[in-house]
């Protein structure tokens, strides 16, 4: 029998640092008349933060308290680390009857919030970079809403936006933002529409589905890099979106970020193209339709894991996972060995699960049963927000009840989100 040990706890997990930084509701005309709470995650060993991946959350008070720990997925930290960026989580503190667009419009106050949070983080992480770094931005339902309105505001700052079931798009066209505002700079940002398939024609959330959709019509016959994902699976919770967003966050990344801290153009040249709602994509120079109706995306990786995903609702991984390190055995005065590790999420698809080896055998899989109900089953298992549930599972395991009188020897296997194993960590055993 063994003691499985996965604590609820907010402590900075490996391989990085946590800051925050807290706002209560404001009076003041123009201020942000709800609280918010931002929480930074910034990778071990980065001297200079290259960019901000912004996870942001929707509207009501459930994706509020699932945004709060947005910064501790090890999947996001996976890109962010990659990238030398931070990842940044905010959860507004809105009510269910509270108007939405008191934080989702960003001209209600939550864009000067940002700010100032960027300003203030940036001292406390010891990093002045991220208060200017550019961002990537990723919204869910309200938060695409909060994304699109960010894209008008600051298209200079901008790397890339995932607009996942939500864009304030149909607004402006009614007038809600005056078209001559919009600079041509925002036009030159890439943006991926990810609507849930089962959203089409629902009637709560069929808005999500004609937004994105019209938006993605309107920015490309403007030349624009904007591309157009539906989830087949989904109507819409994220269901399994991170595994494009992040492809399509990274090659953005690649694309846009250098060394001066300007953001380079998007490279037209390596464009592939598909007919919208299509499963096919090629090279934008062979491309026989009409490029300006064309989903756009930013290059043959991402193209391949576009017309994966809008067939299955995810993307496959044929490499196994980074091993396991740091691995250490801790004997407990009753008897019991407590082993705590790092891991690196798998970049392609997340981390499963970990299997704990004791002399050479398998002993445990951590968690026994990974949990999937809104995505492929995961370590960190995943809300209906693309966020981990809590309680958060640590990297630890006690093995209550080792052979007594024998110095066992301890090593890690990391289970990808494809459920391929990796190599063994580094053995611990007890002095």
């Amino acid at each position: 029998m063994n003691l499985l040990v996965l604590a609820v706890c907010f402590a900075p997990q490996a391989g990085g640092a946590y800051h925050e930084v807290a706002y209560p509701p404001s009076t003041e005309p123009g201020a942000l008349q709800l609280g918010v709470t931002y929480t930074v995650w910034i990778p071990v060993g980065v001297r200079k933060l290259r960019g901000v991946i912004v996870h942001q959350h929707g509207c009501g008070a459930g994706a509020c308290k699932g945004g709060a720990t947005a910064a501790y997925d090890l999947h996001w930290q996976a890109l962010a680390r990659k990238r030398g960026c931070a990842l940044l989580g905010p959860s507004y503190q809105q009510d269910d009857q509270q108007n939405c667009r008191l934080w989702c419009d960003p001209r209600n106050g939550s864009e000067k919030t940002f700010l100032r949070a960027l300003g203030e983080l940036a001292v406390k992480a010891g990093h002045a970079e991220l208060e200017t770094a550019p961002w990537c931005l990723w919204g869910h339902s309200g938060g695409g809403t909060w994304a699109s309105l960010m894209q008008t505001l600051h298209p200079d700052r901008i790397v890339a936006i995932w607009l996942r079931s939500g864009t304030d798009f149909p607004a402006w066209e009614k007038g809600g933002l005056p078209k001559s505002e919009l600079a041509e700079a925002v036009y030159g940002i890439p943006v991926m529409c990810n609507p849930g398939a089962r959203e089409n024609g629902d009637k709560r959330f069929n808005g999500a589905w004609t937004g994105t959709l019209a938006m993605f019509k309107a920015f490309r016959a403007k030349g624009a890099p904007i591309g157009f994902a539906p989830d087949p699976r989904t109507s819409h919770e994220c269901g399994d979106s991170r595994y494009l967003a992040i492809p399509f966050f990274d090659a953005c990344l690649e694309m846009r970020l250098s060394e001066s801290g300007k953001l380079r153009p998007v490279d037209i040249k390596s464009a592939w193209l598909a007919a919208p709602l299509s499963d096919t994509a090629g090279p934008a120079a062979s491309y026989a339709g009409k490029p300006e109706e064309a989903v756009w995306l930013p290059g043959e990786a991402v193209a391949k894991a576009w017309m994966e995903y809008v067939k299955t609702g995810a993307v496959g991984d044929a490499t196994a996972p980074p091993a396991a390190t740091g691995l250490k055995a801790t004997a407990k005065p009753d008897g019991a060995v407590e082993l705590t590790w790092d891991s690196e999420a798998d970049f392609e698809s997340g981390t499963k699960a970990f299997v704990v080896q004791r002399d050479g055998k398998d002993l445990v899989q951590v968690p026994e049963k990974p949990a999937g109900k809104f995505g492929r089953p995961l370590f960190q298992s995943m809300s209906y927000h693309d966020t981990p549930e809590k309680p958060l599972p640590e990297l630890r395991f006690t093995d209550a009840y080792p052979v007594t009188g024998t110095k066992h020897e301890y090593r890690v296997v990391v289970v990808n989100g494809a459920g391929l194993r990796s190599e063994p960590s580094a053995p611990a055993r007890l002095p």
